[in-house]
């Protein structure tokens, strides 16, 4: 300023003016360099040491022209306070922002972060700020509270890995990429920076924290949650910046996060690299998520279907890559008995039934082609499906809100289906409908008489084993104690039995008595003759043959019952 002062003399006669206009901080920071400048005590403090180091280093209010100048007061106290306190450093950092280039000439910047960083993983009560627990300070019996490391008396607990979330997340992007950097370096677990991620996305984008509802006319998004409003250009940045900073591992960003991330950039029209990497992040878990998260709705202005089904499919062809590549099970393997509901069937079978529900809430959407709904259905494996039940659904649905396909593209499409893998209940149902091919339907009859006869044999199997444990069991106590109550004990699990075996059989007998019906009014229009063998060749002689295995069923458990009868006679006369 003297050499200001001086220039601005020799100039002018009546007068000395000198303007100032790239002093940092403007006129309040002026004004407490002139105070200091004049001997007057001023406060250094977390928001204002920032600007008057620069102000200082500007202004040459160096050693040079005086000892203890503005300078190194300044130096001094960001070294003994501010960089020693978690607040103030975080504090000082956020007032660099506006400074930035200047900041980093002096390297103060670099400093705040790496003193943070340090900080975050560490002990929070060790740096200036209370170990809180249920959002309180931790209190000793005595009323103390730990603070600035002191521990007066109260248990010390390890405070959560995650206290620090809400202070960084108030960090300009620019700054917030340099501390996360600046704690990988220091090797802290990536599902701590994951968590930070998060927290600081939700913040920013709110499409994260509620379900929008979009306009076609300029939809303007804010953050309600955190009062801070970012227009759309730089909602699309922050996301196209957090999607290279996320970790590649499984499992680090929640799933239902990587939805809304995904959804938001649809919305914002980030770049198709940026939606790319969220679908192939979805992809490698897409066993953990929920129905609900796949419903996305469509935000393409050239898309006709309600939900994004290609987005979808594009999911789930990342799961099947990642899952071949992690040494999923092939379908040769599958076949083997050993391998069937192991641990390595499970994240697909799970993606399989979540496909299925998908399939069957997109199903009545009127403007959803068949090559789409076809391509998607097919495009899980076939060992992935336990049971083709939820495909059906899916199918049956398909047909109902599409009753305009040909016969042709509906026995094309249901040919997706495996018969063999429906359950007895989807068999029944699927031989009442109307809307599948004809063809399908004898299929399904076929494979149920199948599954009805297998149940009837594997009755009987079971009923005759249980039938020889208990006369094993009868004999072993009659032979031991004799008493004439466990023979009465034994004549009443034998009609027990009998009566469960007779009511088995006469359910049964009903149900094929139905079938055959059906049947009998579906060759009506077809001719009789080749119906005739038709039903010959299904086994429609269920009738009798159950009638003759209920006769023969009944007549063995009566033979028991007399035989039970003789033995308590001749235990009679014995004992009389």
């Amino acid at each position: 300023m003297e050499k200001l002062i001086a220039e601005a003399s020799g100039e002018e006669e009546d007068g000395c003016v000198i303007n100032l206009p790239d002093i940092l901080g403007g006129a309040k920071t002026f004004e407490l360099v002139a105070k200091f400048c004049y001997g007057v005590k001023i406060e250094l403090n977390a928001a204002n040491v920032v600007y008057l180091q620069i102000a200082a280093e500007q202004l040459e209010m160096t050693e040079d022209y005086g000892e203890g100048n503005l300078v190194s007061q300044t130096e001094l106290y960001l070294e003994k306070v501010v960089l020693q306190n978690w607040q103030d450093s975080l504090r000082a950092l956020q007032e660099c922002n506006g400074v930035l280039p200047h900041a980093e000439v002096l390297s103060t910047t670099t400093r705040l972060i790496e003193s943070l960083a340090l900080k975050a993983s560490m002990d929070p009560s060790l740096f200036g700020r209370p170990v809180v627990e249920d959002g309180r300070p931790l209190q000793s019996p005595g009323g103390s509270v730990l603070w600035n490391g002191i521990n007066t008396g109260a248990k010390l607990k390890n405070a959560s890995s995650d206290w620090w979330y809400e202070d960084i997340s108030n960090l300009s992007l620019p700054l917030y990429k340099r501390f996360i950097s600046a704690m990988e370096s220091r090797g802290i677990k990536q599902e701590i920076i994951g968590g930070s991620l998060t927290s600081y996305a939700k913040k920013y984008l709110p499409g994260l924290n509620r379900r929008q509802i979009t306009d076609d006319s300029n939809s303007h998004i804010g953050s309600v949650s955190s009062g801070t409003i970012l227009s759309e250009e730089d909602q699309k940045l922050l996301l196209e910046e957090l999607d290279h900073l996320f970790p590649t591992q499984k499992g680090l960003i929640s799933t239902k996060i990587l939805f809304g991330l995904l959804r938001t950039a649809m919305i914002l029209r980030a770049r198709p690299t940026c939606i790319s990497n969220l679908e192939r992040r979805i992809g490698m878990q897409l066993d953990q998520a929920t129905l609900e998260d796949l419903l996305m709705p469509n935000f393409s202005y050239t898309m006709e279907t309600l939900y994004n089904v290609e987005c979808v499919h594009r999911i789930l062809e990342h799961f099947l890559a990642m899952d071949q590549a992690r040494g999923g099970a092939s379908p040769g393997s599958v076949d083997d008995v050993h391998l069937i509901g192991s641990p390595s069937l499970i994240p697909i079978t799970v993606v399989a039934k979540l496909i299925d529900g998908y399939l069957a809430e997109v199903a009545p959407d009127n403007n959803l082609k068949l090559p789409k709904f076809k391509a998607l259905a097919a495009a899980v494996p076939d060992y992935a499906r336990p049971l083709d039940d939820g495909l059906y659904r899916a199918i049956d649905i398909y047909l109902k809100a599409h009753s305009w396909l040909a016969d042709a593209d509906k026995e094309e499409l249901c040919m997706l289906i495996d018969c063999q893998k429906l359950s007895l209940e989807a068999c029944t149902h699927a031989a009442l409908n109307e809307r599948l091919p004809l063809r399908i339907i004898v299929q399904v009859l076929f494979f149920e008489q199948l599954q009805l006869r297998t149940s009837v044999a594997s009755s009987y199997l079971v009923t005759d084993n249980f039938d020889g444990s208990q006369q094993l069991g009868s004999g072993l106590l009659a032979s031991s104690d004799g008493g004439w109550d466990t023979a009465v004990r034994e004549n009443q699990v034998l009609k027990v039995g009998m009566d469960s075996m007779r009511m088995h059989v006469s359910e049964l007998e009903k149900e094929c008595s139905n079938m055959r019906h059906q049947i009998e009014r579906l060759s009506m229009g077809k001719g009789t003759s080749t119906w005739g063998s038709l039903s010959k060749k299904l086994g429609l002689k269920m009738k009798s043959q159950m009638c003759s295995a209920e006769e023969g069923a009944i007549s063995k458990q009566k033979h028991k019952v007399d035989k039970t009868k003789d033995r308590h006679a001749k235990y009679n006369k014995t004992n009389h």
